[in-house]
């Protein structure tokens, strides 16, 4: 293992105000290009080019599944990167114009682009947006060693990603195809501005020198770190599956409200309320996180969610008010979702060091952005071809018992998915009080 440099005790300080501003800022573009590609892109590709639903659902699933392999190799070479060049600031560098072109090619399609264009396109959006991600979360949990100040340095991180997502739907319009792709060229044009900004910025401010052991850290240590029971293996399963709660109702969003509520022209003062609430509950939650613990705090609120998800699959045309109902509710618990898991997943890195004589930052976090990718590509392309089975059509209108299945489906799974990823969270073991012996023996060890 490395030894750090007097630099390096970095991961043991407060981060100034300054450096977590500077680090925030890189989710902003990430996070307004990433809605725009879960909740726009398969909707477009589908009403205004006129690919299946299957398709599409098939064609995202397997770009996503790509990032089973390209995720631990992005943290395995992170992870190698000479400190030097600062090992997770060069690929955050490096990333932002592959994912500046591949948001282009994406987000603005020529009239005749069919499959092939969607899956190559994709493809290269995911794989430029890994290559920033995997170092870009690790990076955040080498800023501290604290507990808490791990969460507050994810909150922050959440906070601008929240940002990016509200200013990109402030660019949406629902109301027809061509406003949705006037849409989307905006959301491109603040992607590569965001960029262009905030990534001089970081590399500029944020230190990047903690420690990294350079062993143990290949995709044959991945597969075993996962292949046994252990504190990671259960909280990235309850990662992934919370996730797909979160990941169904996102993508079948726009088709709820234009077939559901019959209330197309809502869709952006929707999903604006939903991450305004978001925004504001996240300190909220920082702050019970620090009376109940991150775990727990976080499975009160998967159990929020689930109470008002109930709503949904019972409402029909005009019930925007009740709509909204649900989306504050939900809105307000989400910020538990966004902050807290990823720091806990932070402070497995020291359970790694003392259990497995191990610091692998960047194995741990491509694998939790694989989990986080794989949550959205499974519910497109699961729930996309389920609806065409089922005989919905998106470009058309459909019969009341297709419009009540797409209800269903938008909410049921979540529910299911949801209720299990408590059920493993509730008594996690690895609270403030373990984190605190875990630091301890670590300390007592020179480590």
């Amino acid at each position: 293992m490395e030894k750090p440099n007097k630099q390096a005790s970095v991961a043991s300080q407060i981060p100034s105000l300054s450096v977590l501003l500077a680090y925030g800022s890189l989710a902003f573009p990430l996070a307004g290009a990433f809605i725009a590609l879960q909740v726009i892109v398969p909707t477009y590709y589908a009403q205004s080019l006129g690919l299946s639903l299957s398709a599409i659902g098939g064609i995202l699933l397997a770009a996503r599944l790509w990032d089973l392999f390209t995720d631990p190799v992005v943290g395995y070479l992170s992870d190698r990167t000479p400190a030097h060049w600062g090992r997770r600031k060069a690929w955050v560098v490096g990333s932002a114009p592959l994912i500046a072109a591949s948001v282009w090619l994406l987000f603005n399609p020529p009239l005749s682009a069919g499959n092939s264009f969607l899956l190559l396109s994709t493809l290269a959006i995911y794989v430029a947006g890994t290559m920033s991600i995997v170092p870009m979360n690790a990076w955040g949990a080498e800023l501290s060693e604290s507990y808490h100040q791990r969460s507050r340095i994810s909150g922050v991180r959440v906070i601008f990603g929240l940002a990016g997502t509200l200013a990109a739907l402030l660019l949406l319009d629902n109301s027809d195809n061509e406003s949705l792709a006037s849409s989307l060229f905006a959301i491109t044009i603040l992607t590569v501005v965001g960029l262009a900004v905030s990534v001089p910025l970081a590399a500029a401010v944020v230190p990047d020198q903690a420690k990294v052991d350079n062993q143990g850290n290949s995709l044959r240590e991945a597969l075993s770190l996962l292949s046994r029971p252990s504190p990671f293996r259960r909280l990235l399963l309850a990662f992934l599956l919370n996730g797909l709660g979160n990941a169904i109702p996102a993508t079948l969003f726009l088709l709820y409200v234009t077939h559901v509520l019959e209330e197309p022209a809502v869709a952006g003062l929707m999903l604006f309320g939903y991450f305004v609430c978001s925004a504001l509950s996240v300190p909220i939650w920082l702050a019970i996180s620090k009376r109940w613990g991150k775990h727990r705090s976080w499975c009160i609120a998967v159990i929020g969610s689930c109470l008002f998800f109930c709503i949904a699959p019972f409402l029909g045309s005009g019930d925007v008010l009740l709509y909204g109902v649900v989306v504050i509710g939900t809105g307000l618990m989400i910020g538990a979702d966004l902050a807290l898991p990823s720091a806990i997943n932070g402070d497995l890195i020291e359970w790694d060091a003392l259990e497995n004589n191990r610091r692998r930052p960047g194995l741990f976090f491509a694998l939790w952005g694989t989990a986080s990718k794989l949550a959205y590509a499974l519910a497109v392309g699961l729930m996309f071809p389920a609806l065409e089975f089922a005989g919905f059509d998106a470009t058309i209108s459909n019969t009341a018992d297709d419009v009540r299945l797409l209800a269903v489906l938008y909410a049921a799974p979540s529910l299911i998915f949801k209720i299990a990823a408590i059920a493993m969270m509730w008594r996690f073991p690895i609270d403030e009080t373990e984190h605190k012996r875990i630091r301890a023996a670590l300390d007592a060890r020179g480590i």
